[in-house]
């Protein structure tokens, strides 16, 4: 009889422990389902290989691995001699071109006008000298005092004189006229396409410093001093620390809980107790199977959806590859 109620007992309490472990259970599960959603994950970040676009010989590298750096510091420097003398004998050449456009532009000086106007004069006197000579000649041949060779040598002389006459004229028109619009206009285009080739230069020296794009931390030094460096030769490789995000992975029954916008909570294990605020900003829209570097409690066999949540780590305690959870309300 005693063994019997010690069996009925020991039947009842496993029924209560059943019951009650059952209860717990589902309390948890339903906790689970209403609360937070978590998600597993490591942290992500950009990184830029940062290369001249000169082909020219590295100066000088101004930073060094695992350094912080800012937009626009100065990161390294090439050598820039011949490119600085290309530069400074094109000044010389637009100098030069310069002037030549201002002559042309201000014309002849007024000591040139004088000069030509003085010679048509000069012309015009010798050939009314020519003309009188001339008029004499003619009254004097008929009486024969003079010969008739005098008489004609007056007449090609004056000849001579009178179109050396419209020479020295229409020498004096041009210079009153100046330079043609012509020659002004290419002059200064001239001077244009130099002045363009200058700027280009000067683009080419400034991109022989290179500078930070944006905020970072050198995560590789690829050459060193002396080195030839081009565009195909990055020199640094810079992880880009704003943004930061988590690559995490949502299970496929969980989709319905999680939208983009969504606020959420990171947490590394660094720092458990203090987590850093983020946002849902990528949901994939194509199903995969769980990464083999994540650690979540389900199986791996199932589906999951790649997702990003966005952190402003402004204290930068969030480390490429760190492991975190994401809890999502």
């Amino acid at each position: 009889m005693i063994k019997k109620i010690v069996r009925i007992i020991i039947l009842l309490l496993v029924i209560s422990a059943g019951t009650f472990g059952y209860l717990q259970w589902q309390n948890n599960r339903e906790a689970e389902e209403n609360g937070p959603l978590k998600i597993y994950g490591s942290i992500d970040v950009r990184d830029a290989a940062l290369a001249f676009a000169e082909q020219e010989r590295i100066a000088e590298i101004l930073v060094e691995e695992g350094q912080k750096v800012e937009t626009g510091q100065l990161l390294a420097r090439q050598r820039t001699d011949l490119l600085e003398a290309t530069i400074a004998e094109l000044e010389a050449r637009i100098a030069a071109q310069q002037e030549t456009v201002n002559r042309l532009v201000a014309g002849n000086r007024p000591q040139e006008i004088e000069q030509a106007r003085a010679e048509v004069e000069a012309a015009r006197v010798r050939t009314d000298n020519v003309r009188q000579v001339l008029q004499r000649l003619e009254k004097t041949s008929g009486s024969g005092a003079t010969s008739l060779q005098d008489l004609d040598d007056a007449k090609s002389k004056l000849k001579v004189e009178l179109a050396l006459l419209k020479v020295r004229e229409k020498a004096l028109n041009l210079v009153l006229e100046g330079s043609r619009q012509e020659d002004i206009a290419a002059a200064k285009h001239q001077l244009e396409a130099m002045q363009a080739n200058l700027a280009q230069l000067n683009i080419r020296l400034r991109d022989m410093n290179l500078r930070s794009p944006s905020p970072g931390i050198v995560q590789s030094r690829n050459l060193e001093v002396g080195e030839l460096a081009g565009p195909s030769k990055p020199v640094l490789t810079l992880a880009l620390i704003d943004p930061k995000w988590v690559r995490a992975y949502v299970p496929e029954p969980m989709l319905g809980k999680i939208n983009l916008g969504m606020k959420a909570q990171v947490i590394s294990d660094s720092y458990p107790d203090q987590p850093i605020p983020g946002w849902v900003g990528y949901i994939s829209p194509v199903a995969e199977f769980t990464p083999r570097t994540v650690a979540t409690e389900d199986l791996r066999t199932k589906l999951v959806y790649e997702a990003r949540v966005y952190v402003e780590d402004k204290q930068d305690r969030l480390r490429l590859g760190m492991p975190v959870t994401v809890t999502i309300d």
